[in-house]
């Protein structure tokens, strides 16, 4: 049987995080979307997901196919339910297709909204990332469960008898960690420090806190849980319920809370975000679909930032501010709460980030990691680049 996480219409709630990778790619918890199924189910995934991300997330179907909605959050429970489908059935939760067993001429036809009609409903509780704010939201459930998917029946390395800890029962620390004089409270949720990652002295962690593989943690930092430090990434300074995917930056003070940072990103010195507005009301934030503000339903809410996109020292966002793909802030003052991709600018005033010039900082940035814009990394970046122009208002009506 071969596993497929399709994209439903989730996909355009999740953006800008899902300009550049299909919702499966999400990291929420410790692991990615695509990972926890795969630990859970035994079979490798592949996506089902928009035309232009295909030929990096390529769908490898088969005479047998499991179709699971790429937004949902496995439990046991669930897929089991999903495994045991019938060739045919499908199950749903409202009008949500939670996943559909089908041959290889209906993958190629396949829209979720043909299924819906057909389905049975399913009648235990879910997790669905629906829209950004939902990883960091639901981050601390997803720690819990991956450190549990991840440490069963193993045994944790041990840590230096300078660090600090409280329940050491819930901390798992993977070969290769490497961290003296620091503390850990582990109290109300565990601690992941991951394969060749390093705590540096007078770090102050609080569970749950996952640090994935090769990550860094500065001196002095100060990380409130539930919060997520992506693969090969750095940070300092204090964070508080933040999901920052991989290879992205935060490696100063300042404050970052109730967030989530796409790949590729640099967060400059003492950059901060608001997560509470003045008046404790509820946060709004930009929405793709709807061209316009949403309410988010939450009173914490800070920075939403797109794959590839930086910003200077003393950078101050909003609460509930949206960053997209490839954009560059800097300057004093608050910028605006949504900012399109490829802006270049900040509050006194916004041009465009030219491509070919974003595409070579790229390219600098990842090979500073050994790694390499590729062709279709850069097919890709080029597809959101043209579809976000109407965005960017000041290029008055044409893309430059």
């Amino acid at each position: 049987m071969h596993l497929i996480l399709f994209d439903d219409s989730s996909r355009e709630n999740l953006l800008p995080l899902t300009f550049t990778r299909p919702v499966a790619d999400l990291r929420i918890g410790i692991l990615t979307i695509a990972e926890k199924w795969e630990r859970v189910m035994g079979i490798a995934p592949s996506c089902l997901t928009a035309d232009y991300l295909s030929a990096r997330f390529p769908c490898i179907p088969g005479r047998d196919n499991l179709l699971v909605n790429a937004a949902l959050l496995p439990d046991n429970e669930l897929a089991g339910t999903l495994r045991s489908l019938a060739p045919g059935n499908a199950l749903r939760k409202g009008n949500t297709l939670l996943g559909t067993r089908v041959d290889q001429d209906q993958v190629d036809t396949f829209r979720d909204s043909d299924w819906i009609t057909i389905a049975e409903e399913y009648p235990a509780d879910i997790s669905i990332v629906a829209y950004p704010w939902n990883i960091f939201r639901l981050n601390g459930q997803e720690i819990e469960s991956d450190f549990q998917l991840l440490t069963k029946g193993r045994i944790s390395e041990t840590l230096d008898a300078s660090v600090r800890v409280t329940e050491p029962g819930n901390v798992f620390v993977e070969p290769g960690f490497r961290g003296v004089h620091f503390t850990v409270n582990a109290s109300s949720g565990p601690v992941y420090l991951g394969r060749g990652s390093e705590v540096m002295e007078g770090t102050n962690l609080r569970g749950p806190f996952a640090l994935c593989e090769s990550s860094v943690v500065k001196m002095g930092a100060k990380i409130y849980g539930p919060t997520t430090i992506g693969p090969h990434s750095k940070v300092g300074g204090e964070i508080n319920n933040a999901v920052f995917h991989s290879n992205s930056n935060k490696a100063h003070d300042g404050f970052l809370g109730n967030a989530v940072i796409g790949e590729w990103c640099n967060l400059g010195a003492d950059t901060n975000n608001s997560n509470l507005k003045n008046n404790y009301a509820e946060v709004k934030a930009w929405n793709y679909p709807l061209d316009r503000f949403i309410r988010t339903g939450l009173q914490f809410c800070g920075l939403i930032m797109g794959d590839h996109s930086k910003c200077g020292i003393n950078t101050m966002f909003n609460t509930g501010t949206v960053i997209g793909v490839g954009a560059n802030i800097f300057g004093s003052g608050f910028p605006r709460t949504f900012v399109p991709s490829f802006s270049w600018g900040g509050a006194a005033g916004m041009s465009t980030y030219r491509m070919e010039k974003m595409m070579e900082t790229a390219t600098l940035v990842m090979e500073r990691r050994d790694r390499q814009l590729s062709e279709a990394d850069k097919e890709i970046l080029a597809h959101i680049f043209t579809v976000t122009g109407k965005y960017r208002h000041w290029e008055a009506g044409h893309i430059t």
